[in-house]
Parts: structure tokens; sequence; C-alpha cells
């Protein structure tokens, strides 16, 4: 059996590296196109019959998970490709066939692609045309046990993918549409995505953002004082102004993190 699949993703290099993965080592799958964003995704599912969709989440204007009601329409199955790993309970609760973290390990593909193969059988055989949950929801618990804790963050720059220790960033700030990692080797590392993005995934890793455009991580947080505003000094020397706005829920999120050391 084959699966007549798409690629959907908005960075280049992994449309490419994935493409390039599936194609030297995945017979069971054909892909029939490749798209930079949702809008582009549901052309080609109009346009033709996909039986699985290699969909990343993290994507301007619309994100993978508006793909899945036209997903469903088409009855066609997903296996969600990101480099962000506090999707996997969405992920979940979306049935997918399997979550699988950039960059994407062969072996690991190729487990999906054979859940994916079983899924259309058992979509053929039953005669109620009444989708059973149950594969999809027991691979992605078998991958959630995995993925408990944030220790390791993937960030994509042009030829591929930077991985870092969460412990070994100091702080990161916005640039415009770009994200700087400030790093404990002092380091740097320019990645072209929202802070926003950012703020999503370490929030709960002992990170705080205390500022529009400035996250830090609690681990390098110095000393902190009210003098001129509430300024923290971290491990680097470098100094942040904590907006008011955010002194309240920055002065919690320490008490928290210290009481759980």
């Amino acid at each position: 059996m084959q699966l007549n699949a798409i690629i959907v993703d908005d960075e280049e290099y992994s449309r490419k590296s994935l493409f390039f993965l599936i194609d030297g080592y995945c017979p069971k799958v054909k892909i029939r196109g490749i798209a930079k964003s949702v809008q582009e995704a549901r052309q080609m599912l109009k346009s033709n019959e996909i039986d699985l969709v290699f969909l990343d989440i993290a994507m301007p204007n619309e994100d993978g998970f508006g793909l899945l009601p036209d997903l469903q329409k088409n009855s066609g199955s997903v296996i969600f490709t990101t480099a962000h790993n506090q999707y996997a309970l969405r992920a979940l609760k979306a049935s997918a066939v399997d979550y699988l973290l950039k960059p994407v390990d062969i072996d690991e593909l190729n487990e999906a692609i054979e859940k994916a193969v079983v899924w259309k059988g058992l979509n053929q055989t039953n005669s109620t045309n009444i989708p059973d949950h149950s594969l999809q929801l027991n691979s992605l618990e078998e991958n959630l046990n995995e993925i408990k804790k944030i220790t390791k963050l993937n960030l994509p720059h042009l030829n591929g993918f930077n991985i870092l220790n969460v412990n070994s960033i100091i702080y990161v700030e916005a640039d415009s549409n770009y994200s700087i990692f400030h790093l404990e080797d002092q380091g740097r590392l320019v990645v072209s995505k929202h802070l926003k993005e950012y703020e999503e995934i370490l929030i709960n890793t002992g990170f705080s953002r205390i500022h529009k455009s400035t996250i830090i991580n609690l681990k390098h947080l110095k000393n902190y004082s009210n003098k001129n505003g509430l300024i923290v000094s971290m491990s680097d020397r470098s100094e942040h102004t904590v907006s008011r706005r955010r002194v309240s829920d920055f002065l919690e999120t320490v008490r928290l993190f210290y009481n759980n050391e």
C-alpha cells in the first residue's frame, strides 16, 4: 500500500530535508506536493487525493492546526513535524497519527509512516466510516511520556538547526521579526521567529517574560532591585528592566521557581 502525501512547512530547509528523507528511505510514501503555508496546502487537498500530510505547526499567519478541518473532510491523516514539543498535548487531542520533533529521525519517521499505513487500512475496512482514533492516541501517549519536560530547543536557521540545552540560554530578546538568544558561553544565535513563539515554549520551564522584548532564564538570575523601577541582573552581567505591568507576574514566577527548586 502506498500513501499519497504532501509536506506543509514554512521553512525551506525543513521542507527539503524531509522530502529527501521520504524520497530516499520511505518507499511507501509518494510526495504529491510541497506547501509553504496552510493556505497552499488547502488548495492541494482540493485538487489531489491525499492520504497523509506531514504538517508543521508553528507557521506565520495560520498554524498547522488550522488545516485539520480540511483533512477531516478528505479522510486524510496527519503526522505533525515540529521543533517545538510544547504542542504535543494539542497534537494528542487532534488525534494525529504521530508527532515528530525536528530534526526528524529516519527510524522514527518510518515508524510513523507504518502507523499511517495501518490507519489507512483500518479506514478502508471500517464499514461504518466512523474513525477509530485509538491507534493515534496510543502512539501520541507514548510520545508524550518521552516529552514531559523541555530540556533542549531546536532553533532553525538557513542551513539546518542548532540544538541548545535550555539551561545554556541566559535571555532572549526581540529584534523586529527575529529572536536573539544570548548564551552562557557569550555566544548569540539569531532566529527568524517572533519572541512570542518562544515565550509559549519556555514559559513553564524556568523562564519569565519581563518585557515585550525580553525573556530571561531564572537559572541565570543573579539579583533584582527596585531603586529606579525593577531591574534584573543576569549571570553575564547584563541588566534588564521589568516592565511595570509585568512586575507582579515576574515576582510570582520567581517565588514559585525557587520554591520548586
